[in-house]
């Protein structure tokens, strides 16, 4: 059973318990189930499942990459799974992808458990695993005569929610270093949880990203693993993801030869930035929300 906040618990019947492993930062558990098949979750809250992964990690990686004309250079903060980085990796034009993931264990455990999400992503030469701290990683690359070099267009936070050993990077002070290994028109991605068990944790987190970035678009779209609506937020001094029409982002998808999403499709992308009322009731007014 799944507990995402104190009122609420919801799970997958007969769900058999693959692998338990307790590591130096937290408890992963390997699930086998009937409804999502393999998944696996940090410290008993679910992260990702072979069965739907599709739907969060296509929404998290695409409209932003979509919104940014020439992405060459991704940043993936978390992402043990390496279900990111295979959606980044479908974008031609990207060079370099860094995957900065705490724990080791996540990485070991999701590849031989969960294959079909990472896709063979971490063999791909453009793909670097980096283990350890994020905002280690992100402070090195700032700093120094390389700085210039470690520069990103994209940056997804695929990161356990803010109370968790991730806390540190949901904040100002970090958004301010990050805003160091970012070029002129990067975006960054990150999910914010459900509006409907995380409503205060939503607003808060809204709330720095909008004294930190000009542009923040928040989309939301169902995931059956997370059993809620699940929002997201785009971030940007300048890129506007709700701006682009179904013309540009179809002309964007076939320049780059995208054609085999499973979840994510032009049709789909002004409905994900719009914010059903209920949504808006719970969350209070939604600035820069598309019309």
């Amino acid at each position: 059973m799944f507990q995402p906040n104190a009122d609420a618990v919801y799970g997958f019947a007969h769900a058999r318990l693959i692998e338990s492993v307790k590591s130096h930062y937290q408890r992963i558990e390997i699930w086998d189930t009937p409804q999502l098949g393999a998944l696996f979750t940090l410290d008993g809250r679910p992260m990702t499942s072979a069965g739907d992964e599709f739907i969060y990690h296509e929404c998290m990686v695409h409209p932003a990459a979509l919104a940014h004309p020439a992405p060459r250079a991704a940043l993936v903060l978390g992402g043990g799974d390496g279900g990111a980085a295979r959606q980044l990796l479908r974008h031609p034009g990207i060079e370099r992808i860094v995957v900065a993931e705490l724990d080791a264990e996540v990485v070991r455990l999701t590849r031989e458990h969960l294959p079909s999400v990472h896709g063979g992503a971490f063999e791909d030469p453009r793909v670097e695993l980096v283990i350890g701290d994020a905002a280690d990683y992100v402070a090195a690359a700032g700093a120094g005569a390389a700085a210039d070099a470690n520069k990103f267009d994209l940056v997804i936070f695929d990161l356990t929610p803010p109370d968790s050993p991730a806390a540190g990077l949901y904040t100002p002070a970090f958004y301010a270093q990050l805003k160091r290994v970012l070029r002129p028109g990067a975006a960054l991605s990150l999910h914010l949880g459900s509006p409907y068990f995380h409503a205060p944790r939503i607003a808060a987190l809204l709330a720095d990203l909008r004294a930190a970035f000009a542009q923040v678009r928040t989309l939301g779209t169902f995931v059956p693993l997370y059993g809620s609506l699940w929002m997201m937020a785009i971030a940007s001094d300048t890129l506007d993801p709700a701006a682009l029409s179904t013309d540009t982002l179809t002309e964007r998808l076939a320049a780059r030869g995208i054609d085999s999403l499973r979840h994510y499709e032009p049709a789909l992308h002004a409905g994900l930035f719009s914010a059903l009322r209920s949504v808006r009731d719970k969350l209070g007014p939604l600035p820069q929300q598309s019309s």
